[in-house]
């Protein structure tokens, strides 16, 4: 683990955010500000992923979820695009035996029906055999789209209850989002956009309703433990409400 955090899971704060997102941005303007092609700038954003994971651990973090490949990505260019895959089948390749080992559980959300058998293989392969691990959850938003995911499980509910397995008029958050393709594990207590930019770009729309939004101006493939540990510390500074007041306001207000 990072020696930079000086933390470990023990003493992490009983407040951290047990589900982290990210928003992975800025690997192209990495690479054009070093006069490097964009594919160098997601090669070491690859290693920037691996620096994170590696740390959310000791902050208390037990799910990550980080936004890999959208719907919208295939409108890049083909070389690029061919390099993201091959980007995919490295990282699997290089770290699956030491997240198997380390208890890691990989678990990848998005539209599947479109992948190269190839990719499908690789993501199959890291599922199955992390699938028993629980001390940290990575999830993996490939070929992934908020309001996609959103239809799909419009669609999923509407299947189910065409066949009698659910009730139209019984429909509630709850019903409906055990169709949404997060529904295995908790919806997420903070989103991180790294590059400076400020937006969600079609990221976990339904699971956002509630979660603490940090935006920090540093590019991915910089990114390290400390800029993980600055947004958690944000995230603990800030009072968690649900839509409801604040006791000290309501009192002052009656």
């Amino acid at each position: 683990m990072s020696p930079i955090l000086g933390l470990n899971s023990p003493t992490a704060s009983a407040n951290a955010a047990r589900h982290v997102a990210i928003i992975m941005d800025g690997n192209g303007r990495w690479a054009k500000s070093r006069g490097l092609p964009r594919t160098l700038g997601h090669q070491a954003g690859v290693n920037a992923l691996k620096r994170t994971v590696e740390a959310a651990p000791e902050l208390g973090i037990q799910w990550l979820t980080v936004f890999g490949f959208s719907t919208e990505n295939w409108r890049r260019p083909v070389s690029e695009v061919s390099e993201l895959m091959a980007l995919l089948k490295r990282y699997v390749a290089s770290d699956l035996d030491r997240l198997e080992a380390e208890g890691v559980r990989i678990r990848v959300i998005g539209r599947r029906d479109d992948l190269a058998p190839d990719i499908l293989a690789v993501i199959e392969r890291a599922e199955a055999r992390t699938r028993f691990n629980e001390r940290f959850n990575l999830q993996v938003a490939f070929n992934y789209g908020g309001r996609a995911d959103i239809a799909c499980a419009a669609r999923a509910y509407a299947r189910a209850a065409i066949a009698g397995e659910v009730s139209p008029d019984a429909a509630d958050e709850a019903g409906f989002e055990r169709f949404l393709s997060t529904a295995a594990g908790p919806p997420p207590d903070l989103i991180i956009r790294t590059s400076g930019e400020r937006r969600l770009s079609n990221f976990l729309l339904w699971e956002a309703a509630y979660a603490e939004l940090v935006f920090q101006d540093v590019l991915w493939p910089d990114y390290g433990p400390e800029h993980l540990k600055a947004a958690m510390d944000e995230f603990l500074a800030r009072e968690r409400r649900y839509g409801g007041a604040d006791v000290d306001d309501v009192r002052a207000a009656g």
